[in-house]
């Protein structure tokens, strides 16, 4: 059996968890993990400290959430979530990367609030993180990409996007639906396609 080392509020560990109910790869203990316990096997299983983990049975641990969506899609014989074209394969890991970026520029925005008194918060760093996030916002709302697109099962940069949508719900408080409805029509989209999104909800 394999062991997924994350924390409910984790989008990067949500990811896995979708990866691994759309694969069907149901043999796997999800185990919650505490990244600033000292004593904790994460960091001997992640030298960064850092989650998701995926240790697989022979004891091999695969981190970052790319590289275990990558591993998990070839154990479930390839081309499945990671598209085999080249075209349709690159696409899917730029949409990745961005939805990525979406979810470091928004977990620095809480890190910034959760270990700095309000006096001490950096203007111009929020600002700088926050453009990211606009940016990024503003040019998958005028493009939004489309489900399912000549593949059986959502790619990696769709799953991503639907965690970075639901990590802006869970500690922005849903900010960006008012000015993004064709993002919020796509993730009603996502989610009625994908049981697994609401099976996998974030708690604070």
């Amino acid at each position: 059996m394999m062991i997924l080392r994350s924390a409910a509020p984790s989008p990067f560990g949500r990811k896995v968890q979708i990866a691994l109910s759309l694969l069907g790869l149901t043999d796997v203990k999800v185990e919650a993990t505490d990244t600033m316990d000292a004593g904790s096997l994460l960091r001997q299983q992640n030298p960064l400290g850092k989650i998701p983990v995926l240790i697989t049975e022979d004891g091999a641990a695969y981190y970052d959430s790319r590289v275990i969506l990558e591993y998990l899609d070839d154990r479930a014989g390839g081309g499945r979530i990671i598209p085999r074209d080249a075209g349709q394969r690159f696409a899917a890991l730029r949409l990745q990367a961005l939805c990525d970026g979406i979810l470091d520029a928004s977990i620095l925005t809480v890190y910034e609030g959760r270990w700095r008194g309000p006096e001490k918060h950096e203007a111009k760093w929020l600002d700088h993180q926050a453009g990211k996030v606009e940016r990024a916002f503003a040019e998958l709302e005028a493009a939004p990409p489309a489900l399912n697109a000549n593949l059986a099962l959502p790619h990696v940069g769709q799953i991503a996007l639907a965690c970075a949508l639901g990590y802006r719900d869970l500690r922005f408080g849903g900010s960006w639906r008012g000015d993004h409805p064709r993002l919020v029509a796509w993730l009603d989209d996502f989610a009625a396609h994908v049981p697994a999104y609401a099976a996998t909800a974030m708690k604070a």
